[in-house]
């Protein structure tokens, strides 16, 4: 072919013929996928036939993942496949609480996106012991047991439950699908191989592979951002983000990948320490450039305010980024005019508590002493 004198609508036909360079999600039958070979098109006229197939093919891949995201029908069918692909754990406790923190999450989210009431959410508790928690298509959401079992709080876990809701709200999971179809995915489907029930179970096993491991580096981002933007529109603890991340840190390690592995194993996650470190500066920036916290002490104007000592299953590092939050909280709301004062042994900055000490504190009257000084 003489590339320079190839029209425009043929180079764009070639472009879409060629441009499908995913991964393969599917082993089926190759069916009539010869028909896609380079060595068979027949010309110009095979080239344009082909990048028209390629396109009905991605057009048809994009309805069938626009009914499963968007339709009522289609969420139906995620929650159920989702509750028999990982079970449902009935423990009325957390379930209730999952409860409180969905309609919490969601009347946040309707503060700065009005759209998900266009699409509800639907949610479910699985047994899975592991810590996780995943939004697919639809909609459809569901927290581990091990989620539960491994935070310390409700406000650490719903920053989890936010960040996967802001999946959900800005459809990750269908558009990773479709970034996702391969070139062979597309001529199966536009050989007519792949279609009904097949191509429904085909996105549907992409889907909730992408759903418990979303591989964008730069949606994962995204997804934390979001959950931040909710949680300031909500009660909960802002420090908790920076906890939970200092949690995963304190019991799996910080993720950073080095030298071979940035080859080889390459993460599709931020690493823990950077997620962290996110919401601390994200913190430091609500409270006015007021409050900051670093290797378990927490400083108020440039000046140590407290080592949080360790509590129960909290280390005092992690403690430290939700007495952090607190703070923050309590700048951002115009509560440092008040006085600090003492409430039993709880530290408080006008009505905002910051602290409540135990046996292995200082007492709450040195904390409140030093805090008066120093905010």
């Amino acid at each position: 072919m003489d590339w320079k004198k190839a029209s425009k609508k043929t180079m764009m036909a070639v472009v879409l013929a060629t441009s499908f360079t995913g991964f393969s999600m599917i082993a089926q039958q190759p069916a009539t996928a010869e028909a896609f070979s380079l060595g068979n098109l027949g010309g110009l006229e095979g080239i344009a036939k082909m990048g028209q197939q390629f396109a009905e093919a991605k057009a048809k891949l994009s309805s069938e993942v626009d009914m499963l995201n968007k339709t009522e029908e289609g969420s139906t069918y995620w929650m159920n496949y989702f509750q028999q692909q990982y079970g449902v754990d009935n423990d009325p406790v957390m379930n209730q609480r999952l409860t409180n923190m969905m309609q919490i999450m969601t009347a946040a989210i309707r503060q700065v996106d009005s759209s998900i009431d266009d699409k509800p959410y639907r949610y479910f508790l699985n047994p899975d012991k592991s810590f996780n928690a995943f939004c697919g298509m639809g909609h459809v959401m569901s927290v581990n047991r091990g989620a539960f079992e491994t935070v310390s709080c409700d406000d650490e876990l719903a920053f989890v439950v936010g960040h996967e809701m802001g999946h959900g709200q800005k459809d990750h999971t269908a558009k990773s699908i479709l970034k996702s179809a391969d070139k062979k995915l597309l001529a199966q489907i536009s050989s007519q191989s792949l279609g009904g029930n097949q191509l429904t179970d085909t996105i549907c096993q992409m889907g909730m592979n992408i759903s418990k491991a979303h591989s964008d580096k730069g949606r994962e981002w995204e997804a934390d951002n979001l959950s931040w933007e909710y949680m300031t529109h909500t009660n909960y603890n802002l420090g908790a983000g920076a906890a939970v991340w200092q949690r995963m840190i304190e019991e799996s390690g910080d993720q950073v990948q080095k030298g071979i592995n940035l080859w080889f194993n390459p993460s599709d996650h931020p690493n823990h320490v950077a997620r962290r470190d996110n919401y601390v500066k994200k913190l430091e920036a609500y409270s006015g450039k007021h409050v900051t916290a670093k290797n378990g002490d927490v400083f108020v104007n440039g000046k140590k305010f407290v080592m949080p000592a360790a509590q129960e299953n909290i280390s005092s590092e992690e403690r430290s980024y939700l007495v952090m939050g607190n703070l923050a909280r309590a700048y951002h709301d115009g509560q440092n005019k008040n006085a600090v004062t003492v409430k039993g042994n709880t530290v408080m900055m006008g009505s905002q508590a910051i602290l409540t000490t135990n046996a292995e504190d200082e007492s709450a009257q040195t904390l409140a002493d030093r805090l008066n000084s120093i905010k």
